[in-house]
């Protein structure tokens, strides 16, 4: 999709007032976020802070009563042994501390005054238990602010016994004030902690322990009185992670399996915000937090941030937990943002409507320039034409715009007059469909075409079967290359074949993507007639040359098959006479037709080489077995050698199968050895030495053939046609060895060894052959 360049300067118009808009929005929205949420963090640590100074506020008064009644009781003010006047004095504490829900006292011997409050007959309830020598007495005493006695009873199956408490025990064993873990009152069923303290006589031995039931369900209430944002909430945590104090008491007990109560943990307080918040305090096993730790978590889609202050005091390690939702503090402003978008998204779309205006007004001369330029390519109005009311800027740009036109005009019509006319076929086709953008009339000729009809088809119409089509016809890669010359054939509109000499250029894009490809084409048919009867006459030579080999060689050969065929014969008649004799004995006719077959299979395999070499046929390349091949080979020349007292040697190291002609390849031994043979005979030596050897090399197999003979002439080049050290020899041998090796993509020299003897060398491939380099990237079949 093309936008014009009017609703592109809206557009950005708009834009940029609504990027505008949007950061100072942002911006500000962030700044007050920050601001709000410090303020929000101060908040919840100064509501910790007030929670841990009232909590010391409201248990600071327990401490003072219990430390001054044990100071009395030391100093006799009120005898401690006196319950009466005890129960008075406990009384008189009890109602001016509204927090205490009891006071109590008891002694080494086990005698027991506890005043509490109570739900009736009367207001608050005393116990008085008596010890002496022969027994115990319980009485229950309920009285009314004025301390008169509204009703009494006794309970003479009372087992209570203080010095057993926990209470009595801890603050007897540290000699000082002690605090209990926070508990539910069995009696109220309410929270509660105890405060109690040794009380000494005269000689600094315990006499009893003095102590107060202090109710923190007070706490609960100030928490619950407490302005957090709108749903925040403050809690105490005890350092077993036991919530002891929460706005709703009705959460902070549960029920044990005996029936009592115990205060809920954190982790199974029915307030899951609470528990996703501070859940993780309790896992550690003992609460214990040195400073203020604030923090922020997710719960239901909803952000909120927690602070957790210290514990108030070593005697009484409780620590403050707080939190609210970050929305009570951010809410506002997070809508207001929500405002502030709308308004600036508003202030945009008036803006751009603006934007379109002016940008049509100041697009209106571009746009009646880009339409007379358009014109003016198309060649419906002159270059000269005159032009429309526009800028400066413009017109200097359609002097230079009119002057590439024409160029590109003028280049157009030269380009298009040269390929309509040219001598070769020319095609311009489209990259990965294949199909004819253009060609020219001696490209439809040639497959045999009217130019119409041309252009209707592709290249894999006309392409043959059995050949590669350029890669960039068929798909469009920037990995292709940018020229490829081959040749292949194209097959006529008729169904006939021709061959063509292909070159292909790439033309490409500014980001390097293939457009189309222009294709130069020539028939090459005619030629590629001359070389295949060139090829056929020269494996017509190549066939007289074994022929001529075999002709000079066939002395020896039948001298070779002679041999063989005499011992056949010496043998049968050797059989003929034992089976006259009506000889008993097997073993002997065993071993005459044993060596009968022996002399038959000679003979077979030299008639097997000898067909081999010289029979006439095609130049069809496989891989073959090297040294199979020079044995064979072998068997063709040991008859002369050992004719001219010459002895062949063939050493073999390790030969891999190569790839090629293995008639052709066995020519090339036989005339290298051959040669050998002649010319130690020719050089008068009694005796002669030949080595054949092959052995593996980087470039493939290598043969070598070496003897000791006299060696060439310096001058002379032994592998030009028509030379020959041979006074009745035409020259030919090398000449077509080398030929046949370079076919097999290999080489054929002439070397001396270190000893100075004659050896030729040829290599030949070992596996099968590789495609050329690059070709499978731009040829495909």
């Amino acid at each position: 999709m093309k936008f014009s360049l009017g609703m592109v300067l809206a557009l950005c118009l708009a834009g940029l007032q609504f990027l505008a808009v949007s950061i100072v929005v942002f911006s500000s929205y962030l700044t007050s976020e920050k601001v709000l949420l410090a303020h929000a963090r101060d908040l919840l640590s100064d509501v910790g802070t007030n929670t841990i100074e009232h909590s010391k506020g409201f248990l600071t008064p327990a401490r003072g009563a219990v430390e001054l009644a044990t100071r009395l009781a030391e100093n006799q003010v009120i005898a401690s042994d006196d319950p009466e006047l005890l129960e008075k004095l406990l009384f008189q504490q009890l109602q001016i501390s509204p927090q205490f829900a009891g006071v109590f006292y008891g002694d080494e011997d086990g005698n027991f005054v506890y005043v509490m409050r109570s739900d009736g007959p009367g207001p608050f309830r005393s116990k008085i238990i008596r010890r002496d020598g022969t027994g115990r007495e319980t009485d229950l005493i309920w009285r009314d602010d004025s301390h008169r006695i509204v009703e009494a009873s006794t309970d003479p199956g009372d087992t209570y016994d203080p010095r057993t408490r926990l209470w009595y025990q801890e603050a007897r064993e540290k000699l000082g004030s002690i605090w209990t873990e926070p508990y539910i009152f069995f009696t109220s069923q309410k929270p509660g902690i105890t405060a109690a303290s040794p009380v000494f006589d005269g000689t600094g031995a315990v006499q009893g322990v003095v102590g107060v039931d202090i109710g923190i369900d007070a706490i609960s209430d100030f928490l619950s009185h407490l302005q957090i944002g709108e749903n925040g909430t403050a809690l105490i945590l005890n350092r077993n992670g036991d919530v002891i104090a929460y706005p709703n008491q009705d959460l902070l007990r549960a029920q044990n399996p005996d029936g009592t109560f115990r205060f809920a943990n954190i982790e199974e307080i029915d307030d899951p915000v609470a528990q996703a918040a501070f859940g993780n305090l309790s896992r550690q096993g003992t609460i214990s937090v040195d400073q203020e730790i604030y923090s922020r978590f997710d719960y239901d889609g909803s952000t909120y941030i927690a602070t957790v202050m210290p514990s108030i005091s070593e005697a009484l390690p409780w620590t403050i937990a707080v939190f609210a939702p970050e929305s009570d503090f951010t809410g506002e402003i997070a809508a207001n943002r929500s405002q502030n978008v709308w308004i600036a998204a508003g202030i945009a779309l008036i803006s751009g409507v603006f934007g379109l205006v002016l940008a049509n007004y100041i697009h209106k001369p571009v746009r009646a320039f880009a339409v007379r330029a358009s014109l003016v390519s198309q060649g419906e109005i002159p270059a000269t034409a005159p032009l429309p009311k526009t800028y400066r800027e413009l017109e200097r740009a359609n002097e230079t715009l009119v002057q590439a036109i024409a160029e590109r005009k003028a280049w157009e019509t030269e380009y298009g007059r040269t390929f309509d006319l040219s001598s070769r076929g020319m095609a311009q086709i489209q990259a990965g469909t294949g199909r004819i953008l253009r060609a020219n009339s001696k490209f439809a000729s040639m497959l045999g075409y009217d130019p119409q009809e041309i252009m209707a088809l592709t290249v894999s119409d006309f392409s043959h079967p059995g050949d590669p089509v350029a890669s960039v016809f068929l798909a469009v890669s920037e990995d292709i290359g940018s020229e490829y010359a081959e040749e292949k054939r194209y097959v006529r509109k008729d169904k006939s074949v021709i061959w063509v000499s292909e070159n292909v250029i790439v033309i490409r894009d500014d980001a390097q993507r293939p457009q189309h490809a222009v294709v130069t084409v020539d028939d090459i048919t005619e030629r590629k007639a001359a070389e295949r009867k060139i090829q056929q006459l020269s494996r017509d030579l190549s066939h007289s040359a074994r022929v001529n080999v075999m002709g000079q060689m066939a002395t020896s050969l039948a001298h070779e098959l002679n041999q063989p065929l005499l011992a056949i014969t010496q043998n049968m008649d050797a059989a003929l006479l034992t089976l006259d004799g009506r000889s008993r004995n097997p073993s002997d006719l065993r071993q005459i037709l044993t060596e009968t077959e022996a002399q038959a299979h000679r003979a077979g395999d030299i008639i097997k080489a000898l067909r081999g070499f010289v029979k006439k046929e095609g130049v069809e390349k496989a891989q073959f077995d090297c040294a199979e091949l020079l044995e064979q080979t072998l068997q063709l020349m040991r008859s002369d050698a050992r004719e001219h007292n010459i002895e062949i040697i063939s050493e073999t190291v390790g030969a891999e199968p190569v790839y090629g002609s293995r008639v052709q390849v066995a020519q090339v031994l036989v005339n290298l050895l051959r040669n050998a043979v002649e010319a130690i005979a020719d050089s008068g030596a009694a005796t002669g030495h030949i080595i054949v050897r092959i052995e593996n090399t980087d470039e493939g197999t290598m043969i070598s053939v070496t003897d000791t003979g006299p060696g060439f002439n310096e001058t002379l080049d032994l592998f030009e046609q028509f030379e020959s050290t041979k006074e009745d020899g035409m020259g030919l041998g090398l000449s077509i060895c080398r030929t046949i090796v370079e076919a097999h993509r290999g080489q054929l020299w002439y070397e001396k060894d270190a000893l100075g003897r004659s050896r030729f060398c040829f290599t030949l491939p070992s596996l099968a052959p590789k495609p050329k380099p690059g070709r499978q990237n731009a040829l495909v079949h």
